[in-house]
Order: C-alpha cells, then structure tokens, then sequence
C-alpha cells in the first residue's frame, strides 16, 4: 500500500459519519444507498459524497447491476494497515514483555530463595 491509498483510508476514516455507513454496509452486505439513506439525517447527495470517499479509498465496492447499486465492505485496505503497524511494533512489544517476564521471574526466584533461607533459620 503506497502511501496516497494510506492517506485515502485514513480520510475516510476520519468521519465519523463514513465510519458509521461503513459499520451499516459490513453488517448489511448487499445494501443500497436508497436503504441506507434512512440510517442517516443528511441527503441523498451528502451521502453520495461519503460513499464516494469510501470507494475512492477502496473500502467499499459498489457492483451494478442493472439499475441497483449493491455494496459490500472491502477490509483489504485495513488488513494492510493493521499488518503494517501491528508487524512493526510486534516485535518491540514482544521484546519489552519478554523482559518483563525476566524481571518478574527472577524477582520471584529471589524471594523464595530469601524465603527459604528465613525458614532453616
């Protein structure tokens, strides 16, 4: 993903009202913009004016079929993102949790070890 699809996904995004039509197009695969159109109290060109951004990002396909519209999520593009961050910062996370495990092990080793030693006392 290049970083002009990255800055269209993040637009879209960006909305709360786009966030929105996304969630209703992914629960409601298959939907028009007429059957959405009542989910939301903005006309039927500021609507369009959404949809567009989201097809322009590629997170929604529209398919015609003769007059209708159906359309359906494409989760492609937040795959790729989500891969992209969660991949980059994995292994930093991964790194830190591993010393803590360290840390927290052998502290616990350490009082046991005291512990002990109190006990044959």
């Amino acid at each position: 993903m290049n970083e002009q699809q990255l800055d269209a996904v993040f637009l879209a995004l960006a909305n709360s009202s786009r966030r929105q039509l996304l969630d209703l197009i992914a629960a409601r695969p298959g939907c028009t913009l007429s059957e959405l159109l009542g989910e939301f109290e903005i006309s039927r060109i500021g609507l369009m004016k959404h949809l567009q951004v989201l097809q322009d990002a590629q997170l929604v396909v529209a398919e015609k079929q003769g007059r209708q519209r159906p359309l359906y999520l494409n989760a492609v593009p937040l795959q790729l993102i989500h891969e992209r961050w969660s991949e980059q910062y994995r292994d930093f996370w991964a790194s830190q949790l591993t010393r803590l495990k360290y840390a927290v092990e052998s502290k616990v080793a350490a009082q046991t070890t005291k512990s002990k030693a109190k006990d044959k006392v």
